[in-house]
């Protein structure tokens, strides 16, 4: 944080202190407190410099760090270190790997186990576009067994619950399919039939406002122009294609289906550009402010998602 900060030419303006201390109790209590209490930091013998490649103690850290924030969710109320959102950095997932958890393959695989959550879903919140992807970091090859009619309803359902929490009274759900042109009734694949429009079906009749399934090269064109309030994407780029093209750098990834909120940026490291100082803050300042809303009912009912 401090490195970053000189970088940019920016004066800290966070306490920091040793996590071991016995001021954590006054000093939790202020905006921005950053916790010095890694002894892997202290074994290293140098200054940890900005990261050009992947490497086994960012990758080692990085989780770790995360397992705290999940942990201080889980404190009391009362705790002064008790959290009542996480706001994630980007991870890659290769440092990850070589620190020896290749197990997850990102934060919402790492969250949903850690916080013990039955179902969870990855959704992106943008000015533009709300989308939410009903299959996350799985191979393309892999989609057809992974999708199920109860997959695609998770997705509905937990998108539906969210736009209502964002303030959306009665959200308008639009679904894609899976093939292309939506299948073409069967002529390009039976997944449509099969699994999305009984998953539909059953949102219908539980009293969602959801429709489809609609071939997702043309869908995204109404949910910009406000037909839709969100759109269900079946695999990971489906959904993030048009979020990163129309919302790079403003867009908002939240986790759903969690006992608590967590957010994020809508993009990865970019190591091409680490310490340069010329990364864009504004994915990120969105995370944090959603996190905020969404941790305050009163205010998420009234606000908007995104700031300008």
């Amino acid at each position: 944080m401090n490195d970053a900060a000189h970088a940019c030419d920016v004066d800290p303006f966070w306490w920091r202190v040793d996590a071991r201390s016995e001021l954590i109790g006054t000093l939790a209590s202020h905006d921005v407190v950053l916790l010095d209490d890694d002894p892997r930091l202290e074994e290293e013998g140098r200054e940890i410099e900005f990261a050009r490649k992947p490497n086994k103690l960012s990758g080692s850290l990085s989780f770790d760090w995360v397992l705290r924030a999940i942990e201080d969710t889980k404190r009391p109320d009362d705790d002064p270190l008790h959290a009542d959102a996480i706001v994630t950095a980007p991870i890659n997932k290769e440092a990850w790997a070589l620190a020896g958890r290749s197990k997850y393959p990102g934060h919402t695989e790492l969250l949903a186990q850690r916080l013990n959550s039955k179902r969870s879903a990855m959704m992106f919140v943008g000015d533009k576009l709300r989308v939410i992807l009903a299959t996350v970091h799985i191979p393309l090859n892999e989609i057809r067994d992974k999708l199920t009619i109860g997959v695609v309803h998770n997705a509905i359902d937990l998108g539906h619950e969210a736009c209502l929490k964002l303030g959306i009274p009665r959200p308008r759900i639009a679904v894609c399919g899976l093939n292309p042109h939506a299948g073409e009734n069967g002529l390009m694949g039976d997944e449509e039939q099969r699994l999305i429009e009984p998953a539909i079906d059953l949102a219908m009749s539980s009293g969602m406002q959801a429709s489809g399934p609609y071939p997702a090269d043309t869908i995204y064109n109404a949910a910009v122009a406000g037909k839709y309030d969100l759109v269900v994407a079946m695999y990971h780029d489906q959904g993030l294609i048009p979020v990163k093209l129309l919302e790079r750098d403003l867009a908002v990834n939240v986790t759903l289906g969690l006992p608590t909120v967590r957010t994020s940026p809508d993009h990865g490291t970019a190591f091409d550009i680490a310490g340069k100082g010329i990364a864009h803050p504004g994915s990120m300042g969105n995370a944090i402010d959603l996190a905020v809303r969404m941790s305050t009912p009163s205010a998420s009912e009234t606000q908007q998602v995104s700031r300008n």
